[in-house]
């Protein structure tokens, strides 16, 4: 298994990030976490608890922006029949596809625009010289 390093994930947490940062690290969701984390409370170890997350928001550093920009362009895309699977809900599946698909069809144009331009013919008859 290929982890990253242990880091808060504010973007995607509710109070500090620490649940979706080891939620993310040990490969679960992030409320399977926050189940967890909210259980021990109840179940006894209350300020046990209280002290592991808040010191895990001092000392976790913020994950770095580079990463999350990263996770956009990650192309794994898993459908959820039953909401503790992994993955996506069919509707948010469709939208995020959506949006990956008009993003390379705008790099398609792009290119098409390019090569059908006297730039490209130009730039082709100085690369044989």
């Amino acid at each position: 298994m290929d982890r990253e390093a242990l880091y808060r994930d504010p973007k995607n947490g509710k109070l500090a990030g620490v649940c979706a940062g080891l939620g993310r690290y040990f490969g679960m969701e992030a409320w399977w976490v926050r189940i967890i984390v909210v259980s021990a409370f109840l179940l006894g170890g209350g300020i046990l608890v209280l002290f592991a997350y808040f010191g895990l928001w001092l000392m976790l550093e913020k994950r770095p922006d580079n990463l999350a920009a990263a996770d956009e362009f990650d192309f794994d895309h898993t459908i959820k029949s039953k909401p503790w699977q992994t993955g996506q809900l069919p509707a948010e599946l469709l939208a995020d596809l959506d949006k990956e698909y008009a993003l390379l069809e705008d790099k398609i144009r792009d290119m098409e625009a390019y090569v059908t331009s006297d730039a490209y013919k130009v730039n082709k008859e100085f690369s044989k010289l």
